[in-house]
């Protein structure tokens, strides 16, 4: 057996050896992702589950009542109507969202890209909340140049800011002053900041308020009737749109974000 010989036996040696290697690594690799895959889902669906038990039983409650109390009262029996209206309104709002995140997450190609112009998702976005801005005495600020124009999914962008605003409308009290600005456009991407003068958040719970379901305390979306996946939609939809988002407190009260979108090319 010559030199050359022995030279291309161990040549295919070392790409069996090396192929076996590859594929052993890919194999744990793709076990163990299999594993977190399984155990993000298993958690997901534990949450969930825990998300819809809560209003299905109180919707439950609500009609037991009604059907053992025939002879209650007219105002009493409309006030236990209402509350189950109420808790099929936040069912609603779960499935909605939970799909919009499904569907972001595993079938991005679905959701058609065009022109975006921000002025008119934000001026969409503060009339479908006119009547609560009002009632709690809220300041609009909207700092935007004229044709502000993004490339994206128009759904997506403005569950971007509808979630935004509901999120000051829900926790950040009466008479505080919302601000949505774009405070800078370079190389084709688009710098925006969104701020309320509320209370803010503990700073431990910053770096988990984009969690599926993380409340800061237990029972607060639960009370005000949200879903739990606000924040989270947020920032899916700017992650769709590769940009991304970071949240801080204000130094003079309330919770402020900065997030990118890219804009329509020159």
């Amino acid at each position: 057996m010559d030199h050359l010989t022995i030279i291309y036996i161990l040549v295919a040696i070392i790409i069996v050896l090396l192929g076996f290697l590859s594929w052993r690594f890919f194999r744990r690799v793709t076990e163990k992702a299999a594993r977190q895959n399984r155990t993000l889902k298993m958690q997901m669906t534990s949450n969930i589950a825990h998300e819809l038990r809560t209003p299905v039983t109180s919707i439950r409650g609500y009609l037991e009542t009604l059907i053992a109390c025939p002879d209650m009262a007219p105002d009493k029996k409309q006030a236990f109507l209402q509350r189950a209206y109420n808790q099929t309104l936040r069912l609603s709002d779960l499935i909605s969202d939970m799909a919009l995140i499904t569907k972001i997450e595993e079938s991005p190609e679905k959701l058609a890209k065009e022109e975006v112009d921000i002025c008119d998702v934000a001026s969409e976005v503060f009339e479908e909340f006119s009547e609560r801005i009002a009632e709690k005495g809220v300041k609009v600020e909207v700092l935007l140049e004229p044709d502000t124009i993004i490339v994206g999914n128009r759904t997506l962008v403005y569950a971007i800011l509808r979630n935004l605003v509901e999120n000051s409308l829900k926790y950040g009290g009466e008479g505080i002053t919302v601000h949505f600005e774009c405070y800078s456009s370079i190389d084709r991407v688009c710098y925006f900041t969104y701020y309320d003068t509320g209370s803010g958040v503990p700073q431990e719970h910053l770096e988990r308020l984009f969690e599926r379901f993380y409340r800061v305390s237990e029972g607060r979306s639960r009370d005000d009737g949200g879903s739990g996946l606000g924040l989270s939609i947020v920032r899916n939809a700017v992650a769709f749109h590769g940009g991304d988002i970071r949240v801080m407190n204000r130094q003079w009260g309330g919770l402020q974000f900065f997030f990118t979108l890219r804009k329509k090319p020159d």
